[in-house]
């Protein structure tokens, strides 16, 4: 590893996730999860509901507030519609990760390099960033999770009690479930108790049953106090959000039990050597720590087990399997950087070659692949084009040089140094791959206010919409029959789509014209990726 690196391998790896995502955190539109999290930050800043915490004015406890109060804070400072500012949170989250990540790799491996590896494995592991913008609040409560597991191990391992550890491992488990409940609970730190006591061994545990009480303690007032509050100041509704919750976990999303088993492909350009490393009989014997190398195996397959358990199952219930599973990683890499050279085994040599092979040709081809296929588009964005084309290229050159060297820690910075240049200057490039029907809400709120008029929705109005709009839509038809007309002679409407029978309802009272479409799908109608539910027509209601 470079020596500033290893001088200063947190601040080193921090700057990489800082100049990965934030020159480009706005570029990417917002997704469904993040515009019903963001609403939510938006509305305890203009409402002031820190504690009953609401989505379109009406109750959202589905989800804790820790997460949102974070977002909202960062909100204050850069403007409640801001995107920067409501995703900056989370891309600091990933910081807190990747520092935990490389704490514990360091306190069980005793080695600065081979930790700095496993965190550069997880900060590039695709669904890692990926999460972040799909489901946001997975990060912080299995960030936070990261530090408790960090600070348990250091109490395990420790002859002396240390309440320093005891203390935060306590409010950092309180801080995961006043994230997201129990699921980091059960998804990460279960597995890790799971693989130390199947690996390590508890040790002197009887000595350590106080401080674990009250490590439970502390996590169970820190991250339920803010249940019991929403359950005494509106049990009706909480009650009706947690059986609904619930239900889901058995009834909605249902998958069968090894739905989960391909779960390394996750891991992205890792998937290849994430593959390998789970081959536990071939590994075990070429991991330089042994111990560890079993208790990081049996994390990621505890995890999964657990996972799979549960008859509810969406691919990004798997984030915080690839955690372990980077840890699981390094040691193949690192395996290699030792000895590849002197390998001679086809079945060990051609893994690697096709595996970084692969990521070389698709730096090399990459380029052309784009100009190709979206010729007239690249047109828009011709220089941000040429810079990805130049680095990709040049990096998927020296991956290729690098790989004939047999070079594999070099071959490894390279690929890090790969996967950041996709976001850093990939993501400008495709700035100019929006649909031409792209018609954003975002100018409706301006020009509604010169006009003075109000605007409300009619049955089902996307939340990236009411975000995109900057402040509360409220709605017109509540349930299948009832309808809460406005006081307004004159008002708005956004709706996808009226039926007959709710159109003939409304023309008894109002005259209706309509006067814009607006369509947030960036890809081209008649595409996978198009979405009908996120196009609005835009009404002018008079009362007759």
């Amino acid at each position: 590893m470079p020596k500033s690196f290893k001088k200063y391998p947190l601040l080193i790896i921090c700057l990489i996730i800082a100049i990965m995502l934030l020159p480009n955190l706005e570029t990417i539109q917002v997704t469904i999860m993040e515009a019903r999290n963001f609403i939510t930050a938006r509305e305890m800043i203009q409402d002031n509901n820190w504690l009953l915490t609401t989505m379109n004015g009406e109750a959202r406890y589905e989800k804790p507030p820790l997460p949102t109060w974070l977002t909202a804070i960062s909100g204050l400072v850069f403007g409640v519609n801001s995107v920067f500012g409501m995703r900056l949170p989370a891309i600091l989250m990933i910081m807190v990760l990747a520092a935990y990540c490389f704490k514990l790799s360091k306190s069980v491996l005793k080695s600065r390099a081979h930790s700095i590896i496993n965190t550069l494995i997880l900060i590039t592991s695709f669904y890692v960033i990926g999460i972040t913008i799909e489901a946001p609040w997975d990060i912080f409560t299995h960030g936070f999770m990261m530090v408790a597991i960090y600070h348990l191990y250091k109490l395990f391992k420790s002859k002396n009690i240390h309440w320093k550890h005891v203390i935060i491992a306590g409010v950092a488990i309180g801080c995961s479930i006043l994230s997201k409940g129990p699921v980091s609970f059960y998804a990460l730190l279960l597995p890790f108790l799971l693989a130390y006591g199947f690996s390590f061994k508890y040790q002197n545990i009887k000595a350590k049953v106080a401080p674990i009480v009250v490590i439970l303690i502390l996590g169970i007032v820190v991250g339920g106090w803010w249940y019991l509050y929403v359950r005494l100041q509106d049990p009706e509704t909480f009650t009706a959000i947690t059986s609904r919750e619930t239900g889901n976990w058995t009834s909605y999303n249902v998958r069968p039990f090894y739905y989960y088993w391909s779960f390394f492909t996750q891991s992205g350009l890792w998937t290849i050597p994430a593959f390998i490393s789970l081959l536990y009989p071939y590994l075990k014997r070429r991991a330089i720590h042994y111990k560890a190398y079993k208790f990081t195996f049996l994390w990621t397959i505890f995890a999964v087990i657990l996972l799979s358990i549960i008859p509810e199952k969406k691919s990004r219930y798997l984030m915080p399997v690839l955690i372990p599973l980077a840890l699981n990683i390094g040691f193949y890499i690192e395996y290699l950087i030792r000895k590849f050279k002197t390998l001679k085994d086809k079945r060990e040599t051609i893994p690697v070659y096709f595996n970084f092979g692969l990521i070389a040709l698709i730096g090399l081809v990459a380029p052309l692949m784009l100009y190709f296929q979206f010729k007239a588009e690249l047109h828009e964005v011709l220089l941000p084009f040429i810079l990805f084309s130049v680095v990709v290229f040049a990096l998927g050159l020296a991956i290729l040089l690098q790989l004939i060297k047999k070079e594999i820690k070099h071959v490894f910075l390279l690929t890090i140094t790969f996967f950041g240049a996709l976001f850093l200057f990939g993501l400008p490039v495709f700035k100019g791959f929006t649909s031409e029907n792209f018609n954003p809400v975002s100018t409706l709120l301006k020009d509604n206010k010169q006009r003075d008029l109000k605007v409300y929705a009619f049955n089902y109005v996307p939340p990236e919409t009411i975000w995109q709009y900057g402040e509360k839509i409220p709605q017109i038809k509540i349930g299948e029959t009832t309808y809460k007309f406005p006081l307004e002679t004159e008002f708005g409407v956004l709706a996808n789509g009226i039926s007959p029978e709710d159109q003939a309802v409304l023309i008894e009272n109002y005259n209706i014209e309509k006067l814009d479409t607006y369509d947030l799908n960036e890809s081209e109608p008649g595409s996978k990726q198009y979405k009908e539910r996120l196009i609005s027509n835009y009404y002018l209601f008079k009362k007759k």
